[in-house]
Order: C-alpha cells, then structure tokens, then sequence
C-alpha cells in the first residue's frame, strides 16, 4: 500500500527565476520612467515674463490705442485761456479744466446753436500769428504731443474752443435796447453769459452766416477774441464746419469740476420764452396726457374681460 504524499503548495509550483527578474525589471523601467517624466513636464511649462520685459509692449500698445481713439473717436483738451469762463475753467493761477471732446457726434448730425466746439482756427483767425515755436529737442517734442492727447499738456495753439451762436443761413448782429444779441431779428436767451466789468456787450453789424460756417463767441463774453474780433469780424470771422474737430461733452479734471458741459441751446429757449408752450410741445403732449388718463380705465376694462372670459370657459369645462 502506497501512502499519500502530503502536498506542499510552495514546493509543488516550479521555480521561475526568469519571471520574477523580468517583473522586476519592468517594475524598475515604470519607477524611473515616472521620475524622468515630471521633470520633463515642469521644464516645458513655460515662465511667465518679468514685469519688466511686459513694461515696454504694454507702452507700446497704450500710445497705439491712444492714438486710434483720440484720432477717430475722443480727446481730452486742456483749457488755456478764460474765454468761457465760467462754463469752463481756464484762468490764469488757477487749476484748467480738462475737458473730453466727442469727435464723432457730426459725423451722423450738423451743429447747433449752443454747442461748445473745439475747432481748428481758420485762415483769417491765424495768418497774424507768430509761427509756433517747438522745441529743437525731439524727445521734448514726443512728451509734449503725448500730454496733449492725455489733456496734461496745452492743446495746438491753433485750436480754439467757444460757444456756437449761430448757424449758416442765419442773421447775427449785436444789440437791442436791452444788450441782446440777436440772430434773425430775435433775442437770445444766453444765462452762461459771464461778465468781466461792465456787463455790456460790444456792438457789431448784422452778418448772414454763409451755409457750412459757424457764428461762434465766448461765454466770458468781453474777455473774448470770436467771431466778432477774429480776422476783423463780418464774414472773415465765421468758422467753416470742416474745421469743427469736435463737441465739448465733459470735463473731466480737477474731480471737483466733473459735470456735462452745458449746450443750452439760445435761440429755442428765447422763442419757448417768448411764446410760452410751443404748438409742437403742447401736440407732443397730449398723446403722453390721454395716455396716463387712459390707462387706469383700461386696465379696469381688461381685468374685468378676463374674469369674464375665464368664467365662460370654466362653466363650458363642466
């Protein structure tokens, strides 16, 4: 009789030394590859730039947009003088305003009477001029037309801002018994008029403005060279609309001065004035009047349809 040979589960499964060695190995690649692997990665995520080689693009791409905006869209000007005083800042000693003009606005509309334009000064208001000086250093040169665009520099010398008073086709002239400027034999409501000393306006003879062209004068109205003085006065001192680089919307520097420039308008407020409620605003009226009577009882109406409505429908469902 053959006894049973006990089984023994480590001495049954034969040796396998080459197996063991190959997972061993393999198991040694993944370690290593998965070390050589990290570091690839981290070399390859890329270092962000020092704010210093950002420094110059970042110039460069605001002197760009600058440029575009103030070229085609708004500027900010500096007021040099006090010839709009008080609507706008300019006086000697005390701090300018700087104002942003909208350059786009007469693209899609003409101007109007009591609009505050900055333009470029015609022939006849610049040919007595001394030639503008500039610097002989180009650098300097730079910085000044750089502050210009920002409003931290005065504007072109030849570039003027005031108030429009007239239009082309229409008659301007200066006075009636009660020192009013006139345009088409009627009074002007100017309440922005600022006076220096005695406040009575310098007389000058009727001017039809010829179509295309401006009648333009200061608000500081005896403390200002306009259409009245420029070039001699008369037609010589109307500003061709070309020239019109743009209307005055805000001033925006000092803080204390922030507001919308007023373009109070001196012919509709003197005829509203003078007639009291205008046919087309007392028509332009009754449709909003009839409006707000209406619409209580209306909506009284409308809610008792729908009850209405809604209980015909409720009893037919059953």
């Amino acid at each position: 009789m053959v006894e049973p040979v006990p089984s023994n589960a480590a001495e049954d499964e034969p040796d396998r030394p080459e197996e063991d060695d190959r997972r061993g190995r393999h198991e040694a690649e993944s370690e290593s590859g998965a070390e050589e692997t990290q570091p690839r990665s981290k070399r390859k995520q890329k270092k962000p730039r020092s704010f210093w080689k950002e420094l110059p693009i970042l110039i460069v791409i605001a002197l760009v947009l600058a440029f575009v905006i103030q070229q085609f869209l708004a500027r900010v000007y500096m007021i040099p003088s006090g010839s709009m005083e008080e609507t706008l800042h300019g006086c000697a000693g005390c701090t300018p305003d700087r104002i942003l003009v909208d350059k786009i606005t007469y693209d899609f509309s003409d101007p109007e009477p009591g609009d505050v334009v900055v333009f470029r000064g015609p022939q006849a208001w610049i040919e007595n001029d001394a030639p503008v000086q500039e610097s002989s250093n180009a650098v300097v040169r730079f910085f000044q037309s750089i502050g210009s665009v920002f409003g931290l520099a005065p504007p072109d010398e030849r570039d003027f801002v005031k108030r429009i008073i007239a239009t082309g086709g229409q008659t301007v002239e200066c006075c009636d018994d009660e020192n009013r400027v006139l345009v088409d034999g009627r009074p002007l409501d100017e309440p922005y008029i600022h006076w220096e000393g005695q406040p009575v306006q310098r007389d000058f003879p009727a001017v039809k403005i010829p179509e295309g062209a401006v009648w333009v004068m200061g608000d500081n109205r005896n403390n200002s060279a306009d259409s009245r003085i420029q070039g001699g006065g008369g037609l010589r001192g109307v500003v061709p609309v070309d020239n019109i680089i743009g209307k005055a919307r805000l001033i925006v520097l000092p803080p204390s001065r922030w507001g919308v420039v007023s373009d109070h308008n001196p012919q509709e407020a003197a005829n509203a004035s003078a007639q009291g409620l205008s046919a087309p605003e007392w028509q332009q009226g009754v449709p909003l009047g009839a409006g707000l009577l209406a619409a209580w009882p209306t909506l009284a109406l409308g809610r008792r349809i729908g009850t209405a409505v809604s209980g015909k429908v409720g009893r037919r469902g059953r």
